[in-house]
């Protein structure tokens, strides 16, 4: 551990004296969120049980964001309060507000930067590292990235090392707040042709167990590597595909082989109308598997809203009986604008497990059931956009076994969001 310290410091302190500049050129600028979103869920995450009663409610993201530019340096600060109406007395002395974002990015003339602090980090489709937007709180890391970008090429490198809390002796049992001990990640995406980019992710992710009574740690490592590929093959019609693959470990008895594939493509027929078709397959863990080996691929912290259903009763919530099957998610959607404001989508999702699954011996088909999602996304003016949709569910006695509820009974879901978020302060100085 205090090798790595020691190199984490090198690389700073080497990096930072490469980032002198004495040119003087000042932006600052601030901007405004306000997101309330009101939710009817009667069976979303979870299907619900016969008798169970929907529910109501409505959440809210207030974030104000501070971004300061000058050359060579830039630092952005994002402070938030993310919960639900009602949740907070009208008078209050709680803390309720909290950092989303803090850091500062070094660059220098030649492409290479420093960023450090917490931040976002979003790569590609957002299927392995996402900023969760969808979430009422988002999604950030306390992590430095050190890295390369001009026009042609992009390379990241994010490292992080998480403790609970300061420490004197010993190390940490770390099972809290950030749900991995420590992370390397490596990124690199060839971006020179409009018409094809490629990008290669590896990361490896350390999840402390042991046991703190016995002062005993063990830090198990696990691998992601893989690929993102966004293709253009005509005007119309783009391509995209992802493949990963996982292996390590994430505790000291089982050892991870599993992987995951996705394609999708857009098809845009008119000036209004655009189609799109895809799969996304993800390898699952069977029921009767005895061996060492554990084959459910985890898609870690990926914006899941964005995939598998708009109900996000996959991986954005939790099998039941300790179970990852797997998932195999078929759709096809629809998008039409009506107008330059307007924009209305419907898709289809048809799911299915990966793994073989049984019940007290009795074998279970892998289709779960289907999903319809509908939404639509007004533009009320520049900084003011309202979006809702509706979703149902109809599922199976599998989707029984591996989610809860009961399949006979009505599952849909329905929302209303307005996003307000303006621009408030722009200064060049």
């Amino acid at each position: 551990m205090k090798p790595a310290l020691i190199s984490l410091l090198l690389i700073s302190s080497i990096t930072i004296g490469a980032f002198a500049s004495g040119k003087t050129e000042n932006q600052l600028n601030a901007s405004l969120q306000l997101r309330p979103r009101a939710e009817y869920r009667n069976g979303v995450l979870d299907p619900r049980s016969t008798g169970d009663a929907p529910a109501g409610f409505i959440n809210n993201r207030t974030r104000l964001n501070l971004n300061y530019k000058t050359t060579g340096l830039a630092m952005g600060l994002s402070i938030q309060n993310a919960g639900v109406w009602g949740q907070e007395p009208q008078v209050s002395r709680n803390a309720n507000l909290g950092i989303y974002e803090a850091w500062a990015r070094l660059n220098t003339d030649n492409g290479w930067f420093m960023k450090l602090g917490r931040q976002t980090l979003a790569y590609d489709d957002e299927r392995i590292l996402g900023a969760l937007d969808w979430n009422t709180a988002g999604r950030s890391h306390d992590v430095l990235k050190l890295g390369f970008e001009d026009k042609t090429h992009l390379f990241h490198l994010a490292l992080a090392f998480n403790q609970n809390s300061e420490k004197t002796i010993g190390g940490t049992y770390y099972l809290t707040a950030q749900p991995y001990k420590t992370m390397q990640l490596a990124w690199y995406q060839y971006g020179g042709n409009a018409s094809f980019r490629p990008s290669l992710m590896v990361m490896n992710l350390g999840f402390e167990n042991g046991n703190s009574i016995l002062g005993k740690s063990e830090l198990a490592s696990m691998q992601t590597l893989g690929t993102h590929i966004a293709a253009k093959a005509t005007d119309a019609l783009g391509i995209t595909a992802s493949a990963y693959y996982q292996m390590g470990k994430t505790r000291s008895d089982a050892t991870i082989s599993a992987w995951m594939m996705a394609i999708q493509g857009t098809l845009k027929l008119s000036e209004k109308w655009t189609a799109n078709l895809g799969t996304d397959i993800l390898s699952g863990e069977e029921t009767q598997n005895n061996n060492t080996t554990y084959n459910a691929f985890n898609p870690l912290y990926g914006t899941h809203h964005k995939f598998y259903g708009a109900m996000d009763y996959f991986y954005a919530s939790s099998f039941r009986r300790n179970l990852n099957p797997g998932l195999w998610d078929s759709y096809a959607g629809i998008n039409v604008k009506p107008s330059k404001r307007l924009s209305v989508s419907a898709t289809y999702h048809y799911f299915a497990i990966t793994a073989d699954i049984n019940d007290n011996g009795s074998a279970l088909k892998k289709g779960l059931g289907s999903e319809i999602d509908l939404q639509f996304d007004f533009t009320v003016r520049k900084d003011v956009k309202m979006s809702g949709g509706y979703s149902i569910m109809a599922g199976n006695r599998s989707m029984d076994f591996v989610k809860g509820g009961n399949h006979e009974a009505w599952q849909d879901w329905g929302w209303l969001s307005i996003n307000i978020n303006p621009e408030i302060l722009f200064l060049k100085f």
